[in-house]
């Protein structure tokens, strides 16, 4: 494929973000034109409410749901192409699990948002560290086994988040910690993204500057080899800058299914396998995909509805028509 053609893509999709957003910003119980959005920033004295609603409920939102997206969506699209599996996931290494334990323990103990995000993160890191550790411990190396370790801490992560469910009282933390899991970004808010933000950019640095090379572990062990990628340590590297993208998304939104699974794809079908522009256009797709997802979830009910319940609906078919796009491509 021409390079100029997916250059041409991921940048015609990014100068749209600014217009995803303002519709997204104008959409809510309180409609608003796009003229008295933009005037919320250009002129915030003209209209009290709608700059209230605008800049203190809506922005975060918008920006939460671009970050998280682009998050989401970039780690799976490094995890596929670093394991050479295109049904790997971003909570492949126990990240989703491990979080949602932090997060379960932090409402046990009464905590705030802050102290929720918080504990999510470092939940999801020391999965993934665990999942890290194993095969060292185990003197093994290679993909399969971390794969293998991933799914034993994942199972684990589990297993203590079934315990700390037991344990909740039914009446009020129960139903935080399920609705914490089904996701939302209802509570974010400017200092908590801005808190997380540091880390979401190192996390997009990794990956961005060993994009060259996501494209060669793609294809498999042999041909990673045969080019002298050191393959074990740019696999360490890379898993841990998605794993920060994934701890760092998780934390603050919960759990958000398909996304990490389902944008690689949509990207790898509309610019190919190369990783120099799959992975930009993934993070992009991803972003105003949640953006999308988040504007339905508090538009179409009284009642906020929770991101995975929305994701799994969409996710699903979309997911189907790939693999059978998919199939009939490699028939011809």
């Amino acid at each position: 494929m021409n390079n100029q053609r997916p250059f041409l893509l991921i940048l015609m999709l990014f100068l749209c973000l600014p217009l995803f957003a303002l519709i997204a910003l104008s959409l809510g119980r309180l409609n608003f034109s796009l003229a008295t959005v933009i005037k919320t920033f250009t002129n915030p004295g003209a209209n009290p409410l709608a700059t209230n609603v605008v800049q203190n409920l809506r922005f975060p939102r918008v920006l939460a749901a671009l970050f998280i997206g682009a998050a989401l969506s970039s780690a799976g699209m490094a995890y596929q192409k670093t394991f050479a599996n295109p049904l790997v996931s971003p909570d492949l290494l126990g990240v989703t699990n491990g979080a949602s334990v932090g997060a379960a323990m932090a409402i046990l103990y009464g905590g705030g948002v802050w102290l929720t995000q918080g504990a999510a993160f470092l939940g999801g890191i020391i999965a993934v560290g665990l999942a890290l550790l194993i095969p060292r411990l185990l003197h093994q190396q290679g993909k399969l086994i971390l794969i293998l370790a991933g799914v034993v801490v994942s199972g684990f992560m589990q297993a203590a988040l079934g315990l700390l469910k037991y344990l909740a009282d039914p009446d009020s933390q129960l139903q935080s910690i399920v609705y914490w899991q089904l996701g939302s970004i209802a509570k974010i808010d400017r200092p908590s993204l801005l808190a997380i933000f540091p880390i979401l950019v190192v996390g997009f640095l990794i990956l961005l500057a060993y994009r060259w090379h996501l494209t060669v572990m793609g294809t498999g062990e042999a041909t990673t080899q045969a080019v002298g990628i050191n393959q074990t340590f740019e696999q360490v590297i890379i898993v841990i800058g998605a794993t920060l993208l994934t701890a760092s998304a998780v934390s603050l939104s919960g759990t958000i299914g398909w996304i990490g699974l389902v944008i690689p794809h949509v990207a790898r079908l509309l610019v190919g396998d190369d990783a120099r522009f799959s992975l930009p256009l993934s993070a992009i797709l991803g972003g105003i995909f949640l953006l999308v997802i988040d504007t339905l979830a508090r538009t179409l009910s009284a009642g906020e509805i929770p991101l995975s319940i929305l994701t799994g609906f969409i996710g699903t078919p979309v997911f189907i028509l790939i693999l059978a796009t998919s199939h009939r491509r490699k028939l011809l």
